[in-house]
Formats: C-alpha cells, sequence, structure tokens
C-alpha cells in the first residue's frame, strides 16, 4: 500500500475520532461494504499506518492533571550515555514523550502527574539514573489543544496538487 486512496484516508479519519467504531458503523460512515472496508482496515494495520487502537483517559480524573514540559540540556552526547538516558526515560510512566531536538535543547520530556510534589520525586529518580548538564521544567497552566489525531487533510491537499500538476 504505497499511497492513500479517498476511502483509506475516510477511514483513518473515522478511526481517529472513534476506534471503537464496529466494522458495521464504520463502512456505513465511509461509504464500503463491511467486508471491503474490513479489507482495508486489515491492509492499514499490516502497513503500519495504525500502530494501534487506545483508550483515551481523562488525566485529570485519573489523578494525572499536572503536565510538565521538561527541557534538558546534556553535556554528554556518546553512544553509552544516550543508551542510558533512553532507558531510562523508559522506565518512567509518568514520562509520555521524549524527543530529541535541533537547535539549543537537546531534548523534551512531556510527563504527566498528580502535583509538583510528584514532579520533584520523578525528578529526583531521574537523575539518580543518569547524568543531566541542564534540566529546566515549566508546569502547564491551561491545556489549549491536545490531540492525537493527525492532520490527514494535507494528505489530501498534497494529493490534489499532485493531480494538477499531472
Amino acid at each position: 500500500m504505497s499511497e492513500l486512496d479517498e476511502y483509506d484516508l475516510n477511514i483513518l479519519r473515522e478511526l481517529q475520532k472513534d476506534a471503537t467504531l464496529s466494522s458495521d458503523s464504520l463502512s456505513e460512515k465511509v461509504h464500503l461494504s463491511r467486508n471491503a472496508c474490513w479489507r482495508r482496515v486489515k491492509h492499514l494495520e499490516e502497513a503500519g499506518y495504525i500502530k494501534g487502537r487506545v483508550a483515551l483517559i481523562d488525566a485529570e480524573k485519573a489523578g494525572l492533571g499536572l503536565s510538565v514540559i521538561i527541557l534538558v540540556r546534556t553535556s554528554s552526547h556518546d553512544p553509552e550515555w544516550l543508551g542510558i538516558f533512553r532507558s531510562a526515560v523508559k522506565d518512567f510512566p509518568e514520562i509520555t514523550s521524549t524527543y530529541r531536538m535541533s537547535g539549543d535543547l537537546d531534548y523534551v520530556l512531556i510527563a504527566r502527574v498528580s502535583d509538583v510534589k510528584a514532579y520533584d520525586r520523578m525528578y529526583q529518580r531521574l537523575i539518580e539514573k543518569v547524568t543531566l548538564h541542564d534540566v529546566s521544567a515549566s508546569f502547564v497552566m491551561e491545556e489549549i489543544k491536545e490531540t492525537t489525531s493527525l492532520p490527514l487533510s494535507l494528505i489530501d491537499m498534497r494529493r490534489e496538487k499532485r493531480r494538477r500538476e499531472i
């Protein structure tokens, strides 16, 4: 499956909204027979477009209402340090995302904790496992937008642009 067609994109859009849709409901929404829709979903999974299906938990209700953006600079960039760092952040369930960056920062981590004291305990455990040169944390005051949905409309725009060029 090298290029997604309109049916594939519609399936992905609907599943991003609600991954619990039954085959019948999904096929109705994307205007395909149930069997054709099911085959396309299986192909999308096998091709790696669909990595998994999850339930999105309300962090506040789960007692993890504080989001922390952690900015990390390191003085070490060797493979051994990187291996220790990768292993360390993967061991922390509070750390939900970790990014290696270009520019002035080396890494950005996103964590979900109950409060500032819980962040401090996590921070103390982290620096016990890996040496960090400079760490700065910012606490999210207001979550304005957070989504797991990808902007699939951009694929439509690229495809339409290629059609016009031909």
